[in-house]
């Protein structure tokens, strides 16, 4: 099975390393630093005990994920000059849906925040748009059928 590829800005890829590294330092000094809490206390498991257990096993699963997603990451690149006029990763895209203008920036799943106006490349609007140009119409049926019209396409510099 292949493994997922995670598409990071150079800003989001330096969060997820640096995090990475302060959870590696936390969990080591949590394992090595300090004595774990007593497994038994008198004939009853120490409630403590299980506290610490499940606080570690939600700290190593992240550690966990972070290295997979360090392990599969493609920065996000600005395309060549003669592609900055198609739709894909890191492009600023200005829409008109139903009368409405709209903009979007396009980006990972990991980087989706669609409040912010940033939405992933797997979304069903972000996935439709992909490789389309100004002029375009694309019709994204998800619940309703919307027809988007791709106005302007921009990237910004990375």
């Amino acid at each position: 099975m292949e493994e997922k590829k995670f598409y990071l800005t150079k800003q989001k890829l330096k969060e997820l390393e640096q995090e990475h590294e302060s959870l590696v330092v936390f969990e080591r000094s949590k394992t090595i630093g300090e004595e774990a809490p007593k497994v038994l206390e008198s004939e009853d498991l120490n409630p403590e005990f299980l506290s610490f257990q499940e606080d570690m096993s939600f700290l190593r699963s992240r550690i966990t994920e972070l290295k997979n997603i360090l392990g599969n990451y493609e920065l996000i690149k600005n395309p060549s000059k003669q592609n900055q006029n198609i739709v894909g990763l890191g492009a600023m895209v200005l829409v008109n849906v139903d009368g409405e203008k709209d903009e979007f920036l396009i980006t990972g799943t990991l980087e989706a925040n669609p409040s912010l106006g940033k939405i992933s490349n797997e979304s069903p609007v972000g996935k439709a748009l992909m490789g389309h140009k100004v002029g375009d119409e694309v019709v994204v049926s998800s619940p309703i059928k919307t027809i988007y019209k791709v106005k302007k396409i921009k990237y910004l510099s990375s």
